[in-house]
């Protein structure tokens, strides 16, 4: 993957992430999303900080992804999280990253693990000073673990 593309991609998570959030919290139509993160967002990712352009197809597979295959992912984070520990209580921007994280590790069309778990931990740590990027780190560490031994299915 040259620098470029792992550029690209990488913006193109963050938003991803953003745009998830956006739409559970404005309850904010797919499609609607989508068209204005592609008129709005990619080419300037976070208001007035400098960052590479979105692989606005990447991004659109992820969010796509996440929400044809939701229940699938959201089962997947359940099982993956501490005893006790539901999806459902935790913070919705967690919430988003977890999705995509475990959405790019279970697509067939997956990026590198290593990548993968990296990106959004480091996401995790840009909005959360507290335990959640190690959270996120752990969790995600733990499923592409298990997709590389083969004992998670993956599919979509």
């Amino acid at each position: 993957m040259s620098d470029d593309n792992f550029e690209t991609r990488a913006t193109s998570r963050l938003l991803a992430v953003q745009a998830l959030y956006q739409m559970e919290i404005a309850q904010t139509p797919l499609e609607v999303i989508i068209r204005e993160f592609q008129d709005h967002r990619v080419e300037n990712p976070l208001d007035g900080t400098e960052m590479p352009p979105a692989d606005i197809a990447y991004f659109e597979f992820i969010i796509r992804s996440v929400m044809d295959y939701q229940t699938k992912i959201d089962r997947t984070i359940d099982g993956y999280l501490a005893t006790n520990w539901r999806l459902s209580r935790l913070d919705s921007t967690l919430r988003a990253i977890l999705r995509c994280g475990v959405c790019e590790l279970m697509a067939e069309q997956k990026a590198p693990t290593g990548v993968v778990v990296s990106q959004y931990t480091d996401i995790a740590h840009a909005f959360f000073d507290g335990p959640e990027g190690g959270m996120t780190n752990a969790l995600l560490d733990r499923l592409a673990k298990a997709v590389d031994e083969g004992s998670v299915s993956i599919g979509f």
